[in-house]
């Protein structure tokens, strides 16, 4: 039962935080800058110089993340068609934490793309 629950709300939320750190590493920055708040983007700097280490190693954040949603999502599908508990409020409460697994991963997947866009695609549109 650990090992279950690990890989249906542990696992999901640990990839939604890794890609949220893709979303501030390139996203953020690119965002802000092209709306003209460079200056907003300096300050955000140095109030959190670390944000500027996220983005030297972006190639390493981007892996790891996308190696965490991959591994995520081969468990989803493989637990897809799992049997839930017989007992009534256990079966719902199962079935309830499936959608939420799967919206946790839809969100990560999501907010993957768009970091990855800002930080690998639209840096050579420009």
């Amino acid at each position: 039962m650990a090992n279950n629950f690990y890989k249906q709300t542990i696992l999901p939320t640990l990839t939604l935080f890794t890609s949220m750190s893709t979303l501030v590493c390139c996203a953020l920055p690119a965002l802000l800058v092209t709306l003209g708040l460079g200056a907003m983007l300096a300050g955000l700097v140095a109030y959190a110089p670390w944000l500027m280490v996220i983005s030297e190693h972006k190639e390493i954040v981007f892996f790891v993340s996308g190696l965490m949603l991959a591994l995520v999502t081969i468990f989803q599908w493989q637990r897809r068609n799992a049997p839930c508990p017989v007992d009534p409020e256990q079966s719902r409460a199962c079935s309830r934490l499936r959608k939420v697994s799967w919206v946790i991963l839809i969100l990560s997947l999501a907010i993957y793309s768009i970091g990855f866009f800002f930080a690998f695609v639209a840096v050579n549109l420009i």
